[in-house]
């Protein structure tokens, strides 16, 4: 779904600076729920404006008002009115891991190889 901003007045977001916007609600998850808050695309491409810890998570315990912590990674300010669609939330399950420790890993293929240890 996508969330709107609601500031109260006209805001403006410069080249590399991060803000937390409110979206004027709250909200009560299931247990063993989270929402994911996302960039919009639009926002990302044409604009540079995207979620500081895409993807973000509002907790199934929280209940203050959700807020949208956006960065403007773009080279020109970035305007943001009341009502603007600034993020989308996710509604998704939250899986549950039961770690164990181990004194080794069984092998695989690829081993410890890692960031672009493949090519492009």
């Amino acid at each position: 779904m996508d969330v709107e901003a609601a500031v109260h007045r006209t805001l403006s977001i410069d080249p590399g600076e991060i803000v937390l916007l409110p979206t004027g609600f709250a909200v009560a998850l299931p247990e063993g729920y989270e929402l994911q808050v996302r960039p919009r695309s639009g926002l990302a491409v044409k604009h540079g404006i995207t979620v500081v810890n895409s993807p973000g998570t509002i907790d199934e315990d929280y209940r203050g008002e959700v807020k949208i912590a956006l960065i403007n990674l773009s080279k020109a300010v970035f305007t943001v009115r009341r009502g603007d669609r600034i993020a989308q939330l996710v509604l998704a399950p939250v899986a549950k891991a039961r770690l164990d420790i181990v004194s080794e890993l069984n092998t695989t293929d690829r081993g410890t190889g890692g960031f672009g240890h493949t090519g492009l």
